[in-house]
């Protein structure tokens, strides 16, 4: 059973940083993708950054890019997003998440979850 834990969430004034860590119990090259999403009371969880191991290609939301970047540490099994310029609207849960279909950052077709750690943007 794969497991996922997320940490380095937690509270951060507008315009700072955090690095979000994912620690995975299998080799993320196992995968088709994995990916970092965002959930906010009342709305639906949406991809942010997802990343695909074979060949190292990555997505990201529009309302993210150039802001956060997905990496990954194969030697730790862990993928990482760093978050620079963090705006209030990026407030929520965060949870790390793989698929084994060919689907980037689509979050139905997600299988596999972890528990997700806040980001709160506030001053």
């Amino acid at each position: 059973q794969l497991q996922l834990e997320e940490s380095g969430g937690g509270l951060v004034q507008p315009g700072g940083s955090l690095r979000l860590s994912c620690a995975t119990s299998a080799f993320t090259s196992e995968y088709y993708a994995i990916g970092w999403f965002r959930q906010v009371p009342g709305k639906e969880r949406m991809g942010v950054s997802c990343l695909r191991p074979s060949d190292g290609i990555t997505w990201s939301s529009s309302s993210v890019k150039g802001r956060f970047t997905i990496s990954r540490d194969n030697a730790k099994n862990t993928v990482y997003l760093q978050m620079n310029s963090l705006k209030p609207e990026d407030t929520g849960i965060y949870y790390c998440a793989v698929t084994t279909q060919q689907a980037m950052c689509v979050t139905h077709y997600y299988e596999h979850w972890g528990q997700g750690t806040q980001v709160t943007v506030s001053s």
